[in-house]
């Protein structure tokens, strides 16, 4: 099956529509010895509105029909007859897009909810009709007012894909087959760089059926925060994210040091948004299936000052501790999870979790 095209990032023109004009008309009735004025309203212009999609997760049909017209508002007509109004221009989006002004840089929307409607472009308001112009001293006005212009503007649209957990990772650290292993997400699994190619999301559903949402993200190398690799352009995608969860290859498969990967993660985040690295965090341990993981482990947890989640996705261990682990920090508080405790208060991963994402989750 052919692989869907991904867009995260497109320029569009935006024009609500135009109000129509104001009539001009008079009453022209057999056996009226007085007509005067009876010129209707033009009708107003169409708005263009954004609509967060859960189903959308991409921006190619934008790129692909890269100008967003509404419809434009009717004439008013004689016997006061209100021109019809403009057809709003509906465009569903993804969840997590940004409407940003090409001229400043600003960004001027964020749609982050299913169903949440934005309008981005107002439309123009129809015109007066001459009916409006009559008074004692003007008793045939021929005044009408003409329809006024729609907003228009080029905006650029950006999509940071929302997901509570961000798996962060060099490539072939697993993070693919992590989302395989515990969402029906199938992401392509292969064993050279680059497996992953556009954002993953998956969705991990519980027994009581609580829901979260954890993003799959292309490798990052060192040097990805100056676009190196698939670079900056994917670690914005984790910028939603309340937690992040760091995926490292214990097993050292392909002669990398966990220690050192841990490090160049961390150091990468912190080139490119510092804030990122304040949010709780989870330390995944893959591959300890493998040989040498136990003794590399050790290290990790001592660089890294804090308990690993052992797992390997590939063969399914440690797979209940990480989903465990994750809705411990994600949603302590959702129903059906009375088990879970509070994390003792110096337990930076897991305290704070909830308070961060109310704080930041808009502003990042």
């Amino acid at each position: 099956m052919k692989e869907r095209q991904f867009v995260d990032s497109v320029s569009v023109f935006v024009r609500a529509g135009r109000g129509g004009d104001g009539s001009a008309s008079f009453r022209r009735e057999a056996h009226v010895e007085y007509g005067g004025p009876d010129g209707g309203d033009g009708g107003h212009g169409g708005d263009v509105v954004l609509v967060g999609s859960r189903h959308e997760d991409s921006l190619v049909s934008l790129f692909y029909n890269p100008r967003l017209e509404a419809g434009n508002g009717g004439a008013g007509r004689g016997q006061q007859m209100h021109g019809k109004n403009g057809r709003d221009l509906e465009v569903p989006v993804p969840c997590g897009t940004e409407v940003i002004d090409e001229a400043t840089g600003e960004v001027v929307f964020d749609v982050v909810d299913d169903g949440q409607r934005v309008i981005i472009a107002k439309g123009g308001r129809g015109g007066f009709g001459n009916v409006h112009f009559k008074s004692s001293t003007n008793q045939a006005p021929t005044r009408f007012v003409p329809g006024a212009a729609g907003e228009e503007f080029r905006y650029r649209f950006e999509l940071k894909v929302i997901a509570e957990i961000g798996l962060v990772g060099f490539p072939n650290a697993g993070k693919s087959s992590l989302v395989q292993a515990v969402s029906e997400a199938r992401p392509k699994v292969g064993a050279y760089p680059f497996t992953t190619l556009n954002p993953v999301i998956g969705t991990i559903v519980y027994p009581d059926d609580a829901r979260i949402r954890i993003a799959d993200i292309p490798g990052i190398i060192e040097g990805a925060h100056e676009g190196v690799g698939l670079g900056i352009d994917f670690l914005k995608h984790i910028a939603r994210a309340k937690v992040m969860a760091f995926v490292v290859d214990c097993a050292g498969v392909d002669g990398r040091d966990p220690v050192a990967d841990y490090k160049a993660l961390r150091a990468e985040i912190r080139s490119y948004d510092a804030e990122m690295l304040r949010r709780p965090t989870i330390l995944v341990a893959n591959k300890m299936d493998l040989p040498g993981a136990d003794v590399n482990l050790a290290r990790l947890e001592k660089a890294a000052r804090r308990k690993a989640v052992a797992i390997s996705a590939a063969g399914g261990s440690g797979i209940q501790s990480f989903l465990d682990k994750a809705r411990k920090i994600v949603s302590p508080a959702v129903p059906g999870n009375a088990a879970a405790k509070p994390a003792p208060s110096g337990a930076h991963d897991e305290v704070g979790a909830e308070k961060f994402a109310r704080a930041s989750f808009f502003r990042l």
